[in-house]
């Protein structure tokens, strides 16, 4: 028969501090002076005040042309956009080249996902401003890169081409906020 070897165990003390010859230092130790003890005192606020300082200078000197477009500049960018007749203009809209587009679908690469796109790229100049948004399919976006020589024919031979009939819209709507809203405008059938 085999000894049976048991596990080492490492011996812990019971006490944090027992074993141990000196307490480890918290850079505040008692001193008999007062005037070493009032500089121990102001050190973790002066410490705070300098940080504060530093993050109100980032805050004054930050970038005011932002890269990504600021929220609302999105909502206004969606709202200018082309409206689909029939359908609730809150989900569903038409970029410049005629390309349908999903509210919910950002930054995909799919035939329904847009992007919100810099006219004038950011990369040349452009600001991240509402002039300089609009909302373009991102397939589209992404082919367009930072280039503005494109012509219309040019970027609607880019866009992903996709035939989205009536009920698959509701579909996707369904999937995606659980109901199916229409325009108030869709004159479709009305049951009284």
């Amino acid at each position: 028969m085999r000894p049976s070897k048991e596990p080492k165990r490492r011996s812990r003390p019971s006490s944090p501090l027992k074993d141990r010859t000196t307490a480890p230092s918290s850079g505040f130790e008692r001193s008999s002076s007062p005037k070493s003890r009032a500089s121990l005192l102001t050190s973790p606020v002066s410490l705070l005040n300098r940080d504060l300082e530093e993050l109100q200078e980032l805050a004054t000197s930050s970038n005011t042309n932002p890269r990504i477009f600021p929220y609302s500049v999105k909502q206004q960018c969606w709202e200018k956009a082309e409206k689909i007749r029939g359908r609730d203009p809150d989900r569903w809209r038409r970029d410049p080249l005629g390309n349908t587009v999903f509210r919910k679908l950002v930054g995909c690469p799919g035939c329904l996902c847009h992007d919100y796109d810099h006219i004038v790229p950011y990369s040349k100049g452009g600001q991240s401003t509402l002039d300089n948004c609009q909302v373009l399919q991102a397939t589209v976006n992404r082919s367009k890169g930072n280039r503005t020589e494109f012509s219309r024919a040019e970027l609607i031979q880019k866009s992903s081409y996709c035939r989205v009939a009536g009920r698959d819209m509701d579909l996707i709507e369904l999937s995606a906020y659980g109901n199916v809203r229409h325009a108030p405008d869709s004159r479709g059938c009305r049951i009284q």
